[in-house]
């Protein structure tokens, strides 16, 4: 299973707090951009990697409610 997790279902849990967790540093990112601790370049740069792991957070999600 992986994770150090027992059961299927508490690793998906996992992986949903794990997506909420993605959401919540955007917001930061957001926050750090309008205190111009970091520019629009720096921002959609890490918000793009962001999407990325967000995208195989949900694949991965998908795979196992599968299986």
């Amino acid at each position: 299973m992986g994770a150090a997790r027992n059961h299927q279902k508490e690793f998906i849990q996992f992986l949903y707090i794990a997506q909420g967790s993605v959401a919540e540093l955007e917001t930061q990112l957001i926050i750090s951009q309008n205190l111009q601790f970091i520019n629009e370049n720096q921002l959609n740069e890490i918000a793009n990697r962001l999407n990325l792991i967000r995208s195989q957070i949900t694949g991965l999600i998908r795979h196992l409610k599968q299986s």
